[in-house]
C-alpha cells in the first residue's frame, strides 16, 4: 500500500460512521479507530508508526482565535499527515521549492518528519508554487494547507 492509498483511507474512514478498521496487504497492516477525544488513531507495521488524523469538532481548541491564519484563497497542498516541515532536504540545501516556480506531477516540495521518519511530499499535479505557507522546521498538522498553488 504506497502513502497515497493510505492518505485516501484515513480521509474515507474520517468520514465513515465506523469506529474501527484493520486492513491487512502482505506483510503491511493497518489498524483505525476513532470515538475519543484524540480523534482518529493509525498504526501501521510499516515505517511510520502512528499518525494522528485532524481532531475531532469537539476537541478543545488550544490556540486563540487571534492566532488563526487569514483565509487562504486558491487552490492548496496540504499536509497528509501530522509532523515537521523541512523545505530542504539539509540545512546547507536549498529549498525544494520556492514562490514562483513551476513543479511537475512527481516531484518534491518538501519533507514533513514523523517519529523520526522522513517523508517526501511530492505534487500531485502540475502547478506553480503561488505561495508557501509553512516556515521551514515548523509543526504541521494533518491536511493543513502548505502550499498555495495554480494549477497547470
Amino acid at each position: 500500500m504506497d502513502f497515497k492509498e493510505i492518505k485516501e483511507l484515513i480521509r474515507v474512514f474520517d468520514k465513515s460512521e465506523l469506529n474501527k478498521l484493520k486492513v491487512k496487504e502482505g506483510e503491511f497492516e493497518v489498524a483505525m479507530q476513532k470515538g475519543f477525544e484524540g480523534g482518529t488513531v493509525v498504526t501501521t507495521s510499516a515505517p511510520v508508526a502512528q499518525v494522528a488524523a485532524a481532531p475531532a469538532a469537539t476537541a478543545p481548541v488550544a490556540a486563540p482565535v487571534a492566532d488563526a491564519p487569514a483565509a487562504i484563497s486558491g487552490d492548496t497542498i496540504n499536509s497528509p499527515m501530522v509532523g515537521t516541515f523541512y523545505s530542504s532536504p539539509s540545512p546547507e540545501a536549498q529549498a525544494f521549492v520556492k514562490e514562483g516556480d513551476t513543479v511537475k506531477k512527481g516531484q518534491t516540495l518538501c519533507i514533513l518528519e514523523a517519529m523520526k521518519i522522513m517523508n517526501e511530499v511530492e505534487a500531485e499535479f502540475d502547478c506553480k508554487i503561488v505561495k508557501v505557507l509553512i516556515e521551514n522546521a515548523s509543526p504541521v498538522e494533518y491536511d493543513m494547507p502548505m502550499f498555495v498553488v495554480e494549477k497547470l
